[in-house]
């Protein structure tokens, strides 16, 4: 689990907060500023005034939108405030960015008073382009929605209600073919008469669920005619008459229950209760009304979702209010409707019945995913939810007749399909690629706080094992200081390890005509480098990360003493993953050859290009100069041209080409005009730079400069995974190179 310092530390550290204002167009001169405010801001001014939907071409209200909350119901902390809720809200704005590439303004309001809520969403009208409704307390949420639906021209959508309702429903639609149920005939349980349980019964309705066939149940039973209570007019709809009482005779007979409630309400004599093939989707959070586990060990023949991760079938809202908010922007919608949310609905259960690309299935450390019972709706990680959802919205909201902006819809999927892009999707696929099979990993540098929270954070996402080198008693005072739990994790004291001995004789008998006598061998496994490199090269651990406290020496030298070098390679390189929002390159050699060779330069470009593929990413390799394909007559660029022609030899079918320069190799219409004999018909996305000098400063400026983020160095050409960690990295970066170092184990 998260402590509450790693919780606190995320949110305080740089910049307070999880959001920023950044501008879309350039202000760095005179003549920006006069274009950006006065006098130039006047004209779209004046133009919006002559025709409000000007407003869409000339702001960003039609890409903007605000998450409004009161605090009065946030998560599972209740009345907390608006600005308690603040965090959250602005984590929402965070996956609105990272999804759907939608912006966010988060609006706390300091009141609980509904009328209040509903005049600040409708002032900020021309503001925004949609409105979130966010952690609005019942039944206060279901009256501030239908106001602002009925009084606003842009769309107002409560993702509390709306949200759980859409994928919870196309999990059913999709659970009920499996098991070849009418949804006319088949009877529903609710466990939770709030926002979420009311939406969802209201949605499942217009989907062609009964009323009649429903039981809805509150904290006091079920709700039916003659309880005794004065139910709100949002319950009332859901009053039955009925013999039930208890969740435990709604459930006799059942065919389907939706629990949006609390956890442990379902006992498995209740799941044994229910008809044939029974649907479950027990979506409480954090933990559902009865557990995976023990649905599946009361019923063979049960299908379940939850709201967890950990389980098959995740119902989680991430799969919702992005890609809709997107669609119904894109069109500049006046609403979201019934239509849209049904469109909704329908594309989330087709698109789980079509063939997952590999890419996907590898990006969740699995071989394959395939429609069935264990694979009822997306995973919220698969890019093409943004094309299927988002286009199925749009051309719901064009139908219905609520789209201000209609759209040609393949232009339309077309635009959705380019914001998919590698760079934001690398570490996830190496992390799940690393969940699927976790390997040990020796840390040497016991003592570094940000290696024992790492540590940590690896056992917790179970992406490695790893061991820690050094005194125990040291390194459990450390943890125990900053509050690192290290449970379950190895450590072993290297002055003390039994395999001392033998460590020692291995080393000598490896560097005996190196000059390294066994004396001289066991002074250098008091290293801990050493004696790391030591236990991967005899089997006892999978990978090797150092360099946290270290010179970049200190790891490398110990690794190419001791493990060496793949079969046919002359030399080690080193490579940085470079991401920013959509996009990927690799750099090579960053890190390790000073002066190579053009035989040198094509092992680090072959290198590279394994790299990429590691990271289903197709090589397209532009060696880099100050010269564009002989413009420049210079051993250094004979040198790198030299170096092409010998990739070409080696690997007739990689895309490959140079020397060229890096803004050449970058854009792609210069080279089709300018050198159409070129292969690089593409953006490269793998640079090999042709000295460290180049190599070094270029990632270092896309870092510092251009805003790229650069995972690495990661060396190639080892024998056996080791890896550096660079004394700037910050704790999730080691836990980023900690996923290189497993799947680099695995591959091995």
């Amino acid at each position: 689990m998260v402590t509450k310092k790693e919780a606190l530390e995320y949110h305080a550290q740089g910049r307070a907060g999880k959001v920023e204002v950044q501008s879309t167009k350039p202000c760095r001169t005179q003549r920006d500023l006069s274009l950006a405010y006065t006098p130039g801001v006047a004209e779209p001014c004046l133009e919006i005034k002559n025709d409000p939907s000007a407003v869409y071409k000339y702001t960003a209200k039609g890409n903007l939108v605000a998450v409004v909350s009161n605090g009065t119901a946030v998560l599972g902390l209740g009345n907390i405030g608006a600005a308690a809720g603040k965090p959250v809200m602005e984590g929402k704005g965070v996956l609105f960015k990272r999804f759907a590439d939608v912006d966010v303004f988060d609006i706390e309001l300091d009141t609980e008073d509904p009328d209040e809520v509903i005049k600040a969403c409708q002032l900020l009208e021309p503001t925004f382009g949609g409105i979130n409704l966010e952690d609005i307390k019942g039944p206060e949420c279901f009256y501030i929605e239908e106001t602002l639906k009925k009084t606003m021209k842009i769309p107002v959508f409560h993702d509390d209600q709306h949200g759980t309702a859409i994928i919870s429903a196309a999990a059913l639609l999709n659970a009920l073919e499996l098991v070849n149920k009418d949804i006319d005939k088949i009877k529903v349980v609710y466990s939770g008469a709030g926002a979420a349980g009311i939406a969802c019964a209201k949605l499942y309705c217009s989907l062609g669920v009964r009323h009649e066939n429903l039981l809805m149940v509150d904290s006091k039973g079920v709700m039916y005619e003659g309880r005794g209570d004065t139910f709100n007019p949002y319950k009332q709809e859901f009053v039955r008459k009925s013999d039930a009482r208890t969740l435990a005779d709604a459930m006799e007979g059942a065919d389907v229950f939706v629990g949006v409630s609390i956890k442990d309400l379902v006992s498995k004599d209740m799941v044994k209760s229910m008809n044939d093939n029974p649907i479950i989707l027990a979506m409480a959070n954090p933990d559902p009304e009865i557990t995976y586990p023990d649905a599946i060990d009361a019923r063979s023949d049960v299908i379940m979702a939850t709201g967890r991760s950990d389980y098959p079938n995740q119902v989680n809202n991430v799969l919702g209010f992005p890609f809709i908010f997107r669609g119904a922007l894109d069109v500049a919608a006046t609403a979201i409707n019934e239509e849209m949310k049904i469109a909704a609905v329908k594309a989330l259960a087709n698109l789980a019945k079509q063939d997952v690309p590999d890419s996907v299935a590898r990006a969740y450390g699995v071989d394959h995913f395939s429609f069935g019972r264990e694979y009822l709706i997306p995973k919220p990680f698969d890019p093409r939810i943004l094309v299927w959802e988002s286009a199925a919205v749009a051309q719901a909201a064009m139908d219905s007749g609520v789209a201000q902006h209609p759209v040609d819809i393949e232009e339309y999927q077309e635009q959705l399909a380019r914001r998919i892009g590698h760079g934001r999707r690398v570490v996830r696929v190496l992390k799940n690629k690393a969940r699927h099979d976790p390997r040990r990993i020796v840390f040497p540098e016991s003592e570094s706080i940000k290696i024992l929270r790492a540590v940590h954070q690896i056992v917790e996402e179970k992406i490695g094992r790893p061991i820690l080198l050094g005194s125990r008693d040291v390194i459990s005072s450390i943890a125990a200081e900053h509050e690192i739990n290290l449970e379950g994790v190895q450590i072993i004291d290297h002055l003390k390890a039994d395999r001392m001995d033998y460590y020692a004789e291995k080393l000598f008998e490896k560097r005996r005509r190196k000059g390294v006598t066994l004396e001289k061998a066991r002074e250098l496994l008091q290293d801990r480098t050493y004696f790391g490199v030591m236990m991967l090269e005899t089997g006892d651990t999978d990978s090797v990360l150092c360099g946290i406290k270290h010179e970049y020496p200190h790891t490398l030298r110990p690794a190419l003493q001791i493990i060496g070098l793949k079969d046919g390679l002359s030399r080690a390189s080193g490579a940085f993953i470079m991401t920013n929002r959509d996009k990927l390159l690799i750099f090579a050699d960053t890190t390790v050859n000073v002066n190579p060779t053009a035989e040198e330069l094509a092992e680090i470009a072959l290198g590279a290009s394994r790299l990429a593929r590691r990271l289903d990413v197709e090589p397209r390799v532009a060696m880099i100069s100050f010269s564009n394909f002989g413009s420049a007559r210079y051993p250094e660029s004979i040198k790198v041209a030299k170096a092409v022609e010998l990739i070409k030899e080696q690997a007739p079918d990689l895309v490959v080409d140079g020397e060229m320069q890096a803004d050449v190799a970058l854009t792609p219409e210069y080279v089709k005009e300018h050198f159409p004999f070129s292969k690089l018909t593409d953006s490269a996305n793998v640079l090999i730079f042709p000295d460290l000098n180049a190599g070094n400063v270029a990632y270092k400026l896309a870092q510092g400069i251009g805003g790229w983020e650069g995972l690495g160095p990661i060396l190639l050409g080892l024998s056996k995974p080791v890896h550096v960690l660079h004394r700037t990295l910050d704790v999730n970066q080691i836990v980023d190179m900690a996923a290189v170092a497993v799947v680099d184990a695995n591959r091995a």
